[in-house]
C-alpha cells in the first residue's frame, strides 16, 4: 500500500534525525543477542580477553555489513525489507564442539563453505514457498514469538546465571520500562509513539543508574579504534565433518529466515514471492561467507527486531539500514560498543516482553485469515505444529537421547514447528495451498499492516 508520495512505506526515506533514532532503537533491541554467541564461543575456545573483545567487534562489524546487504540489496542479493541480521543461535552447539576440537580456524572454514552452499541453494529452497499458506505462516510466526518470550522474561529477571535472578529490583525496573512503552502507545502519536521502545529503554537506564545496575567500568579502558582484519585467528581449516554440520545448521537457518521474512512481509504489507525469498536467502549465504572471512559466524534475520517493526509501525527499510551503519561503527569503535553494552538486562527485559509478544500476536493475526469452519483440518495443523514447536522450550531435555547429528534441528522450536506445519498442511490440504486460504487472502488483502500510529 503506497503512501501519499506514491512509494510503499518500506521504500520511504525518512529525515536523518528520525532514521538515526529509529535505527538506534533496533540496535538496542538486538545488541544482547548479537554479542551472546561470540562470548559463548570465546569461552569454549579459551580466548584471551583481548581476543574476545576482537571477536565481539568483528561480529558487530559483520552484523552491520550483513544488515546493509539485506536492507539495501546489491544485484540479486537482499530482500530489501526492514530486516536486521544477527548471529544464529542454531550454530552455537556445533561451533562449541569445533572450537574445542580445532579452534577458531575450523569454525571459520566450515562457515565459509556453508555460506557458499546456502547462496547456491537459495533459488531451489525458495520454490518451497508454496508450502507456506496462511495456516502454515501463522503457526510459524506464533511459534517464533512464543519461543522468544523466555528470553525477554529472563532478561527482566536479571539474566540467566545472575546470582540475584528474580530480584524485585530487576522486576521493578523491567516493569517501569514496560509500563512506559504502554503509556507512550496509549497517549502519544506519531514520532514519539514510534520511538516508544527507545524512550522506555532510556527511562529504564535512568532508573537503573542510581540503583547500581549500570556498569560503565569498561568504557574508559576500551580502545577508540579497532580494525577487523580478515583471518585474524589464522588460515581457515576445511574439515569435512565440521562443514557437513554447519551446512545442516544453515538448512535450519533457511527455514527460520523464511518464517522471519514472511512475518516481516505481513507486518509491512509487502508480498514475499519466490524472487524476494531467493534474494533474502542469498544475502544470508553471502553474509555467512563474509562472516567466515572476517572472523564472525552464520547470519540470519533477528526475530526480536521483527517484533519491534510491529510494535512501532515504522516500516522503512532505510531505518534498519541505519542500524547497519551504527553496527559497523560499533565494530570499528569498541568504546561505543562498550557504552551500548552497559544497558542492564532488566531494562532490555521490559522492552523484550512487549516486542516478542507482538511477534506472537502477529502470528495469531495471520491465523485469523484461515477458515477453520469449512476446513477443520486447519485446526489440527495449528494445534500440533505449535505444540511440537514448543517442546524444546518447555522440556529442553525431551530429545536428549536422540543422535548428536539431529540435535541442531531438534533444539530449534522454530524449525520443528515449521517442518510440522508444512508436513501436516501437505498431508491434509495437498500441495500446500487450498482454495479457502486463497479466498481469504483475496478478501483480506490490503489489511495485513501490523499497527499504525
Amino acid at each position: 500500500m503506497a503512501n501519499v508520495t506514491g512509494k510503499h512505506p518500506v521504500d520511504e526515506m525518512l529525515p536523518a534525525g528520525r532514521l538515526f533514532l529509529y535505527g538506534l532503537q533496533h540496535v538496542l533491541a538486538m545488541y544482547a543477542g548479537a554479542v551472546a554467541v561470540p562470548l559463548i564461543i570465546a569461552a569454549a575456545a579459551g580466548l584471551t580477553k583481548e581476543q574476545t573483545a576482537f571477536l565481539i567487534n568483528a561480529d558487530l562489524f559483520t552484523c552491520g555489513i550483513a544488515t546493509l546487504l539485506q536492507t539495501l540489496g546489491i544485484w540479486k542479493l537482499g530482500i530489501r525489507l526492514p530486516v536486521i541480521q544477527g548471529v544464529t543461535f542454531a550454530a552455537v552447539t556445533p561451533m562449541v564442539m569445533m572450537a574445542k576440537a580445532g579452534g577458531m580456524p575450523m569454525i571459520f572454514g566450515s562457515v565459509i563453505i556453508a555460506g557458499l552452499v546456502t547462496f547456491l541453494l537459495a533459488p531451489f529452497f525458495s520454490k518451497l514457498l508454496r508450502f507456506f499458506p496462511p495456516v502454515v505462516t501463522g503457526s510459524v510466526i506464533t511459534v517464533i514469538g512464543v519461543s522468544l518470550l523466555p528470553v525477554g522474561v529472563n532478561w527482566a529477571a536479571g539474566g540467566v546465571g545472575n546470582k540475584n535472578y528474580g530480584s524485585l529490583t530487576f522486576l521493578a525496573v523491567a516493569g517501569i520500562v514496560l509500563v512506559t512503552i504502554l503509556l507512550i502507545n496509549k497517549y502519544l502519536k506519531g514520532f514519539l509513539a514510534n520511538i516508544g521502545v527507545l524512550i522506555g529503554l532510556l527511562v529504564g537506564m535512568v532508573v537503573a543508574i542510581p540503583l547500581g545496575l549500570v556498569d560503565f567500568s569498561g568504557v574508559s579502558t576500551a580502545p577508540w579504534m579497532g580494525i577487523d582484519t580478515p583471518f585474524y585467528f589464522g588460515v581457515p581449516v576445511f574439515d569435512m565433518g565440521s562443514i557437513i554440520a554447519m551446512i545442516l545448521v544453515m538448512l535450519v537457518v533457511m527455514v527460520e529466515s523464511t518464517g522471519d521474512f514472511l512475518a516481516i512481509g505481513e507486518m509491512v504489507d509487502k508480498h514475499i514471492g519466490e524472487e524476494e525469498l531467493t534474494r533474502g536467502l542469498r544475502a544470508d549465504g553471502a553474509a555467512t561467507m563474509l562472516g567466515g572471512i572476517f572472523n564472525a559466524f552464520p547470519y540470519t534475520a533477528f526475530a526480536q527486531n521483527v517484533g519491534l517493526v510491529g510494535l512501532t509501525g515504522v516500516k522503512s527499510r532505510f531505518v534498519v539500514a541505519m542500524s547497519g551503519i551504527i553496527l559497523v561503527a560499533m565494530g570499528l569503535f569498541p568504546k561505543l560498543a562498550t557504552i551500548i553494552a552497559s544497558l542492564p538486562n532488566a531494562v532490555l527485559g521490559g522492552a523484550g516482553i512487549a516486542m516478542f509478544g507482538i511477534v506472537a500476536a502477529s502470528g495469531i493475526k495471520t491465523l485469523s485469515k484461515v477458515d477453520f469452519d469449512k476446513n477443520s483440518h486447519n485446526l489440527f495443523i495449528v494445534a500440533i505444529s505449535i505444540g511440537i514447536g514448543l517442546i524444546p522450550l518447555v522440556a529442553p531435555d525431551f530429545f536428549k537421547l536422540f543422535p548428536n547429528w539431529s540435535q541442531t534441528v531438534l533444539h530449534s522450536g522454530i524449525t520443528l514447528g515449521s517442518l510440522t506445519a508444512i508436513i501436516l498442511n501437505a498431508f491434509f490440504n495437498g500441495s500446500g495451498k487450498n482454495d479457502t486460504d486463497d479466498e481469504m487472502k483475496k478478501k483480506l488483502s490490503g489489511n495485513t499492516g501490523m499497527m499504525q500510529h
